[in-house]
């Protein structure tokens, strides 16, 4: 099949949700980058109006360092191609995605080409009813908004592969059926999800409860709510609950594929090395710092375990090749699972070893201008042997307490947030424990049959929308790319 990706993004008008997310304005850039004539991408960004969405555009996009090379490569031209970005006040939770203003609607309904849907919450223990907006009611919002758009030629849904739950052994690349739970509890309904939640909230103002207490509450009914259905986590429920309207919605009319990435990293290679957002660190990055800084001398995790990671530059090519194969093709509809553990593997113990060696040779630095010395960390393999190494910190709590007030209460800043940090930890690890212990293969034959695309079509596009992760050396990418970029990230903050 002949494929010239970029002559097919020549005078297309794309939406992206989520505009101003980690993989969106990666998207965005590289879109720019390689496309100066796509005719208009319409971002919807989070704002009360106009004004307020140019100025999240500005600050949150163009004035990044990631947006440079764009820059440098356009020169001259480079406002007329960053005009064809139009900001759109908005939000997914709603109907019509929260665009207003008729007029505007209109429009989008009339130009716009191909919708990709990166709008998500993407913590683990959000509270329910917002998880519920954005994931679950915020996907069928776009399909619904999809379906009005006169001349779409693809919806692509960023999802995550980890959707797929506590399931081991190979994960096919495949759809929930509408309603499916994964340990068969019965039948999902959004509508009874989002009716639990209103009922929670009345209860909770007839008790005139504070709105922390309101938080805690939330939070914990969207972990009972996944746990009960077989899901880790609020995050992935609400995800895989996206997924299925999604399906429904669009599979018959609408041209649809979904990109689940595993572990999202800094950029491998584009639009330079080692780039990653300074607003938020995941999983694996917020384990990286605190035990770079000194503070994580032990972790939960089996050191077979293997942590999928894909750099976020890969995902984004993956993205725009299966726009280009998708579109036009209403029958066509694929998942692609886009990770390393089919074909290029790294295990805990892997990374654990990275982690040391790059922070002996390279040591964080403290706020006193001195190196942070760091041991090989310590892997607990069970919650178990977990919590009985926080039994040690417990009683140092209490011994510290009687000391405190023996001396008339001279100790207590030793031992007030000690059961704070405790609590904190066993409630980290165990959101983190399902990964931790993740004993399956994400399978990537759609995947591997999308990137067969780019190979047919000769050299120069693999080298522009690579994908493979067999090009990765891990260790050189850490030690040589992520860690750097992630220690710059954390000094931006």
């Amino acid at each position: 099949m002949e494929l010239d990706i970029v002559r097919f993004l020549e005078n297309k008008t794309i939406l992206v949700t989520g505009a101003t997310g980690f993989l969106a304005k990666i998207f965005v850039e590289k879109i720019l980058r390689i496309q100066p004539n796509v005719k208009k991408m319409f971002l919807l960004i989070r704002a009360t109006d106009k004004q307020s969405a140019t100025r999240r555009l500005h600050e949150e996009l163009l004035q990044k360092k990631l947006f440079h090379v764009l820059r440098e490569k356009w020169a001259e031209n480079f406002n007329s191609i960053v005009e064809k970005l139009t900001p759109v006040p908005g939000d997914v939770s709603c109907e019509n995605l929260g665009v207003h203003n008729f007029d505007l609607r209109s429009q989008m309904w009339r130009e716009i080409d191909i919708i990709v849907n990166s709008a998500a919450t993407t913590n683990f223990s959000r509270r329910y009813d917002i998880a519920l907006a954005v994931n679950s009611f915020g996907a069928k919002h776009v399909a619904e908004f999809a379906v009005r758009c006169a001349n779409i030629k693809m919806l692509l849904h960023i999802s995550t592969a980890y959707v797929c739950g506590n399931m081991t052994g190979i994960i096919r690349e495949k759809t929930f059926n509408m309603g499916e739970t994964l340990n068969g509890s019965g039948v999902l309904d959004m509508n009874e999800e989002k009716l639990l939640v209103e009922e929670l909230m009345m209860e909770l103002r007839e008790m005139n409860a504070s709105e922390r207490e309101i938080t805690i509450a939330l939070k914990n009914l969207g972990l009972q709510r996944a746990r009960l259905h077989g899901w880790p986590n609020t995050y992935t429920l609400t995800k895989a609950m996206g997924e299925m309207i999604l399906w429904h919605h669009c599979n018959q009319n609408t041209p649809l594929a979904f990109i689940r990435p595993t572990v999202i990293t800094s950029t491998y290679r584009e639009p330079f090395a080692g780039w990653m957002e300074d607003s938020s660190f995941r999983t694996i990055d917020s384990i990286a710092i605190n035990y770079g800084r000194g503070r994580l001398k032990f972790f939960l995790g089996n050191p077979d375990t293997i942590i999928d990671t894909i750099p976020v530059d890969m995902v984004v090519n993956a993205i725009i090749v299966a726009i280009a194969v998708h579109a036009n093709k209403p029958n066509s509809n694929k998942i692609y699972q886009v990770g390393s553990s089919r074909k290029h593997p790294l295990t805990y113990l892997d990374i654990t070893d990275i982690a040391w060696s790059y922070f002996r040779d390279s040591p964080w630095i403290d706020e006193n201008g001195e190196p942070v010395q760091v041991h090989k960390i310590g892997i607990m393999e069970s919650m178990a042997s977990f919590r009985k190494h926080l039994r040690r910190y417990i009683l140092l709590t209490k011994v510290l307490k009687v000391a405190s007030s023996m001396f008339g209460g001279r100790l207590q800043g030793l031992h007030a947030d000690l059961p704070k940090k405790v609590n904190a930890a066993v409630r980290l690890a165990e959101l983190y424990e399902p990964y931790a212990f993740f004993k399956g293969i994400f399978d990537d034959t759609n995947t591997e049959a999308l990137r067969a695309t780019i190979s047919d079509n000769g050299v120069n596009l693999e080298r522009v929308f690579y994908f493979d992760p067999r090009c990765i050396d891990w260790e050189d990418y850490f030690k040589r790319i992520h860690f750097p970029g992630l220690v710059d990230a954390f000094n931006r903050k």
